[in-house]
């Protein structure tokens, strides 16, 4: 019986421990940021929540942080996240955007069905939509997230965050992730341990991997040419899920790297150790 108690009170200071050892990305309190907000300390993990999604939370120096992720369609302006540390009484933290303007990439794709689909196209899509939704949406408790990603293939990188885009000279949505031009069939690596909660063939995403890292953080691999994981499997960092390709939209072979946090899609490069982010390359 004795031992047994001590086994649990040595892997409780092991969690401990890492998370206090844990790295944190800089916080950037703009759109497509991610914000490091204190929300107090307690004894158990508090409940977050951001514009009605629960937010990421790790315990530094015995403070409860959580990281939040901001959205690109966010305007400047004051904002606030709710605090419910059990009970303990409700509270509000306040915070701010600032702006940030994302410069523009205009494209020529020769496929006229990526740019204006056509009804037909139109039921993929939609289809195509409700899984990416269930994926980017999915919430799976984790005490200790690895925050501190690995760059997943080897590139270079071609199409940067948040940029303003223009497909055949038609406004589009922002660029939501990090594009990384390499060779077909070159091997893509898992930036961090996680589970693979979604595959599948999407019209505009093509061969596309979902692996979730836990608390709402989710990344997504797109225009693969194929992919070597199941759902359900589980991953270490630097494990193999597949090799780049160029299906789906793609004007050449590259992969389309995003990352979801608490629902919103981030800049990947926040989560990059500082030598591997794409302004240093």
């Amino acid at each position: 019986m004795k031992t047994a108690v001590y086994y649990v009170f040595f892997s409780v200071l092991l969690t401990t421990a890492n998370l206090q050892a844990q790295v944190l990305p800089d916080s950037q309190p703009v759109p497509g940021g991610v914000i490091l907000l204190p929300v107090g300390k307690y004894k158990e993990k508090p409940v977050v929540i951001f514009r009605k999604r629960r937010v990421l939370l790790v315990n530094k120096m015995n403070t409860w942080i959580a990281v939040t992720g901001l959205p690109l369609t966010l305007k400047p302006g004051r904002y606030s996240i709710s605090v419910k540390p059990g009970i303990h009484k409700k509270h509000t933290v306040f915070f701010n955007v600032k702006a940030k303007k994302y410069p523009e990439q205009h494209i020529t794709l020769k496929n006229k069905h990526m740019v204006n689909p056509d009804k037909y196209d139109m039921k993929r899509i939609y289809k195509d939509k409700k899984q990416i939704r269930t994926a980017l949406t999915h919430w799976r408790e984790n005490p200790s997230v690895e925050l501190e990603f690995i760059k997943p293939v080897k590139g270079r990188y071609s199409s940067h965050f948040g940029l303003r885009r223009f497909f055949n000279k038609q406004a589009r949505r922002p660029h939501s992730g990090l594009d990384i031009a390499a060779p077909a069939g070159t091997a893509i690596h898992a930036p961090a341990a996680g589970t693979v909660i979604s595959t599948g063939n999407f019209f505009f995403n093509g061969n596309t991997v979902f692996i979730d890292h836990g608390q709402g953080l989710i990344s997504m691999y797109c225009h693969l040419q194929n992919f070597s994981v199941t759902k359900g499997l589980k991953l270490k960092k630097g494990a193999v899920i597949g090799s780049v390709g160029q299906t789906g939209r793609v004007t050449g072979p590259h992969l389309h790297w995003s990352v979801s946090l608490n629902d919103a899609m981030v800049d990947p490069s926040v989560f990059l150790s500082f030598n591997q982010r794409p302004e240093n390359k």
